[in-house]
């Protein structure tokens, strides 16, 4: 039988979805500005657009995480 996930490896998930999230926003600014001809400076400040813009989300989607799981307790079987 599967056992349930301790806090650790809940956590070390988290963290592996955050970075893949954060990764998937930060490169398509860039990716769809290749469609056209792009200059390197115009490249580099759509990354910089895509990063902050996933940080943004990622610190967003986990409060509002926080929010559903902050009432819920585990039930004991």
């Amino acid at each position: 039988m599967v056992e349930p996930m301790n806090r650790e490896e809940r956590d070390a998930g988290n963290r592996k979805i955050q970075a893949a999230f954060l990764l998937l926003v930060t490169v398509s600014p860039p990716l769809m500005l290749l469609l056209g001809d792009p200059t390197p400076t115009q490249l580099a400040i759509a990354t910089g657009a895509g990063f902050l813009l996933g940080v943004v989300l990622v610190l967003y989607l986990r409060r509002l995480a926080a929010e559903f799981t902050a009432g819920r307790g585990r039930r004991p079987r």
